[in-house]
Parts: structure tokens; C-alpha cells; sequence
């Protein structure tokens, strides 16, 4: 079977040479649809490789079409995590509620998937590395679009010409800084710091999360399978970003063991873990907020113009999105000025509904009061007894061009 997609009418001109910055989730998604569209793509990436692991990250909704037209959903089926439950604990570790995972995330019909990063950027780099062109260990240097192209000048010190530049970047995107400006122009702090690492299974967990909260504090352990390796969270809330913090690994660890000294249940061993740890990642919880994604020949796509942040849980599903769109408006309109315009068109309220998430209670796993933490229990108890409800509307509220179902 062929996947379907956007559209794969190619002009008798010559190849539009596109370079994509970045080898995560949205950069070898746009890659693979831009090359069926008949583009000669590369993808410059500053890891030295693909990187591996990385916390789980869920496939939703509308993104759901989007792999399937990929024809990778199978591939993710197999590799989807299947958690069983979802056990809430109180300040003392004893249990608040145990509910299944799809109760509290919502699920289109089940439909929905949970797989690990590392797991869903594999398959899409497979899909797309005898293809396309892809730079490891480099990275954009400068940009110059005084000519009929977009001129590049690499970290490593090669220079070349392509049609079109599109940052996939993430979040702290250097292509943003360097076309719009600071990235404290358009980030939405949301009033979290979280740390994430890996750390022993010494608990005995099995396809499951523990969640222990206290007011304005979490700890949460999460086994994605059967191994010996935990995923570990720590999550705190914080009025203001602390700016320091950010710039020094060594003090994100002194900040995350202050606020949780004296904490109960396993913390203090997460602590300790942490401090070994050789994966640590230590990130405030944000968003991207711009009111253009493109400048000239270079647009953005994914976290780099849109992070919803975690507590969305849709950073992937909005990355895969956002490529199927770009890609499809590149393929229908020759002009970039015209694509570009039709992209933002396109998926602007997609993006602006699955942003809002946070504002309508989707941060309500992390309470900052007592009374916040005592209504969010409330609700767990009651989701033990009462069938879960239907997806949240924004998983699904975009209606991708170009389908055809598939036999």
C-alpha cells in the first residue's frame, strides 16, 4: 500500500533544495514528506548521531492520521508502552487513587499511542536516511538571504546554497534567535521547572507510573516496560524562571535537592539518583509563542515556532502535524511566500487550541495549593468509579488536506 499525503505533483524544474536543522520528531517528518513532494532535502543535526532515549511522548488525535499516512502506525503499535495504571500517591506514599492511563490523559477511542522518544525518531530517521542528506555533528552558523536563495555558512566551516531554510530546532531554537531574536521574546513561562533522568528499577514497577504530590511538588517513577530502568520526574512550581539555574548543571542539581529536602515516600532516593545521573535534562515548563513562524525564505516548525510545553502532552502530535501542513503547502504553492502563508493559515488554531490546553486545566496533575491538590484528588477517587471520558476536542480538531482513505 501506498501512503497517502501531500501532494506529489512534481514541476519540470529543477529540485527545490531545502535545508531542514534538526533530526528529532518534525525534522525527518517534514523530510520524509517533502521528498515524496519531489524536494532535494537535507538535515543538518548537532548531535553527533540520532539521539537515542528520552522521556515517553504520546501520538494523538490528528497526528494519529498523520503516521498512519506515513505508513509507520503499524511500526508504533508495536512499540507502543500500554501502561496499565496510574497510582496517586499522597505526601506519606500511601495511595490516593490507582485509575487506568487513558482515564486521565483522554484517548481517541484508544486510538491514541505512547511511545518512547528515542523509539518514534528511529523509525522516522529509517524512513528517511536513504533519501535524504543528513549533516550530524554540524549545525547553522549564519544565514543570508540577500540573493535568490538562502546562503549558509556551517559550523564546520562549509558553505552552501539552498531554496528554503526550516527550523526544527526545538524549543531553545538557534534558527529562531537567529532570524526573530531572543527566544525571551516568545517564550510563555508556564510555573514549572522539571528535572528528568533515568535511575534503577529497584521498585519492582511494571508498564506504570507513581505520581506523589504535595502542594506545588511531584515526584513521579515510570516503567515503560519490564527493565530495569525507571524514568524519573521532578517537578516544582516556581513563580519565576530561575535564570541561573539554567546556565549551570551543577546548580539545576542544587536547586531541584533544595526544594525537595525532607520530602517523603522515594524522593529522597530520586535525589540521590539524580545527582549520579548521567542523563539529566532540566528544563522550565513553556511555550513558543510567535505571531509569524516564517521570515522570508526560512520558517519554523514544531517546538521551535509552537512548543505547547509537557503539560499539553502535545509537543509530538503537533510537531508531526505541523510538518504534514508545511509539507503540504510547500508541494501545492511554488511561491514560499504564498506556502508559508498558507501553512500558518492552515494549522494557526490547531496550535492555539492545543496551547490553551494548559489553560483549562491540563497543569491540574501538578496543584500548587492545598485546596488545588485536594479537588484534583477528589476527581481521581471519582475516576475509579465512573468510565472515562471523550478525547479532549483539540487532539483532533484539524482535518488534514490531501486524504484518501487507504483500502
Amino acid at each position: 500500500m501506498t501512503p497517502t499525503g501531500p501532494s506529489t505533483d512534481v514541476s519540470t524544474t529543477a529540485k527545490r533544495r531545502v535545508l531542514i536543522s534538526g533530526a528529532s520528531i518534525s525534522g525527518p517528518a517534514l523530510a520524509y514528506w517533502l521528498h515524496r513532494s519531489g524536494f532535494a532535502v537535507t538535515v543538518v543535526e548537532k548531535a553527533g548521531s540520532l539521539r537515542g532515549g528520552g522521556y515517553p511522548i504520546d501520538v494523538r488525535g490528528t497526528a494519529t492520521e498523520v503516521v498512519r499516512r506515513m505508513g509507520i502506525l503499524p511500526q508504533l503499535q508495536d512499540a507502543h508502552i500500554d501502561s496499565r495504571r496510574c497510582t496517586f500517591l499522597n505526601a506519606d506514599g500511601s495511595v490516593v487513587a490507582s485509575v487506568s492511563p487513558r482515564a486521565v490523559a483522554g484517548s481517541a477511542g484508544g486510538q491514541d499511542l505512547e511511545v518512547r522518544r528515542g523509539d518514534l525518531a528511529a523509525i522516522l530517521h529509517a524512513m528517511v536516511r536513504d533519501d535524504v542528506e543528513f549533516l550530524f555533528d554540524d549545525s547553522i552558523d549564519t544565514l543570508d538571504q540577500s540573493g535568490q536563495g538562502v546562503d549558509v555558512a556551517f559550523r564546520s566551516g562549509q558553505q552552501r546554497t539552498f531554496d528554503l531554510v526550516v527550523g526544527a530546532d526545538g524549543m531553545h531554537s538557534h534558527t529562531r534567535e537567529y532570524l526573530f531574536g531572543p527566544e525571551e521574546q516568545f517564550h510563555r513561562y508556564l510555573g514549572y521547572c522539571f528535572a528528568i533522568f533515568t535511575m534503577p528499577n529497584t521498585f519492582g514497577l511494571s508498564r506504570e507510573l507513581m505520581l506523589w504530590n504535595t502542594p506545588g511538588k511531584a515526584a513521579a517513577l515510570y516503567a515503560v516496560g519490564d527493565n530495569d530502568e525507571l524514568h524519573a520526574f521532578l517537578n516544582f512550581h516556581r513563580p519565576e524562571p530561575p535564570s541561573q539555574a539554567l546556565r549551570s548543571p551543577g546548580a539545576q542539581r542544587d536547586l531541584v535537592a533544595t526544594v525537595f529536602a525532607g520530602a517523603g515516600w522515594e524522593v529522597p532516593g530520586m535525589v540521590n539518583a539524580m545527582r549520579d545521573a548521567d542523563d539529566l535534562f532540566f528544563d522550565t515548563a513553556g511555550q513558543i509563542r510567535m505571531p509569524h513562524w516564517s521570515s522570508g525564505r526560512v520558517a519554523l516548525v514544531g517546538d521551535a515556532a509552537y512548543a505547547p510545553s509537557f503539560l499539553t502532552g502535545q509537543g509530538s502530535s503537533l510537531a508531526l502535524v505541523g510538518a504534514y501542513m508545511l509539507a503540504d503547502a510547500l508541494a501545492t504553492n511554488r511561491d514560499h511566500t504564498a506556502a508559508f502563508a498558507a501553512y500558518e493559515r492552515g494549522v494557526r488554531e490547531f496550535v492555539v487550541m492545543n496551547q490553551a490546553l494548559v489553560d483549562k486545566g491540563a497543569a491540574t496533575l501538578f496543584p500548587t495549593t492545598v485546596r488545588a491538590l485536594e479537588q484534583r484528588n477528589t476527581k481521581l477517587r471519582d475516576l475509579v468509579t465512573m468510565p472515562s471520558g471523550p478525547a479532549q476536542p483539540a487532539h483532533s480538531a484539524l482535518t488534514l488536506p490531501g486524504f484518501a482513505p487507504l483500502p
